[in-house]
């Protein structure tokens, strides 16, 4: 485990782009493991929809406990784990539940602050980096901040915020730092001349492109629930067909397939 914890770190190093093509049980991470890829990362919508929760802290820890088992069981590339908040405003308890996942085999988490103050995420950051020493692994903490994805800071004030949150998260004890929602490029360098953070992107259609990521200095770049989006539009679309309910066809967006898991249509 701790010389898979290091190689986890040194993929942050370069020379390559670390991607993250995000799985969501052991067949799929097997499978992404399978075409070379050099880590596994979860994505915790696709974890939770395939346990039949909606994304957004519902899923129970032992389940997602049970998922990192079963990745660890069948992969042999390091794992990151997508723990959304943590799944507590306790900082005790989300230490407990990533020192447990630590225990099942995960190496790295992503934790974010959503809509809550950085200093939740401060706490509970110092809180899991104590915690999982104590379980003999170096766990990689990329601190995901949501100023770009939920619009929390004001005109113009994006990047100011982002980086001051980033120096309190590094502070806490964060090993990265993930900016989903930033897709522009002057942005994009902004942020990651303003850090000493390795900084995570999240895939985007306006984003650009891989190499240009690399050029501007991003460290990894993460799909995200986006192939789980896509294989639930598949699965849909493919037994609506089988069923004789062609009609009912249509493209389900991440809020549909979190209202249907969640049986609200």
């Amino acid at each position: 485990m701790t010389d898979t914890a290091a190689l986890f770190r040194r993929l942050h190093e370069g020379p390559d782009l670390l991607l993250l093509a995000n799985a969501w049980d052991p067949g799929s991470a097997r499978l992404i493991e399978s075409l070379g890829a050099p880590a596994i990362a979860t994505t915790s919508a696709g974890v939770a929809w395939a346990h039949g929760y909606p994304d957004g802290d519902a899923l129970p820890v032992e389940l997602l406990a049970a998922t990192v088992a079963g990745i660890a069981r069948i992969v042999r590339a390091p794992l990151t784990v997508d723990v959304e908040g943590g799944y507590s405003d306790d900082p005790a308890l989300v230490g407990e539940n990533v020192a447990r996942l630590a225990d099942a085999g995960a190496v790295g988490i992503n934790i974010e602050d959503g809509t809550e103050s950085p200093d939740l995420l401060c706490a509970k950051i110092e809180r899991v980096k104590r915690d999982c020493a104590r379980t003999g692994v170096d766990v990689f903490v990329n601190a995901r901040t949501d100023v770009f994805l939920r619009g929390l800071a004001g005109e113009g004030k994006a990047v100011a915020e982002t980086l001051d949150r980033a120096r309190r998260y590094r502070e806490a004890g964060a090993d990265g730092l993930f900016v989903p929602g930033l897709t522009d490029p002057a942005g994009i360098g902004e942020v990651v001349q303003g850090t000493d953070l390795p900084v995570n992107i999240m895939a985007r259609p306006t984003l650009p492109s891989p190499a240009d990521l690399k050029d501007l200095g991003v460290r990894r770049l993460s799909a995200g629930s986006s192939i789980a989006e896509e294989i639930w539009r598949h699965t849909a679309a493919l037994a609506a067909d089988f069923i004789g309910k062609d009609d009912l066809r249509e493209a389900l967006s991440y809020a549909d397939i979190n209202a249907i898991v969640a049986g609200r249509r």
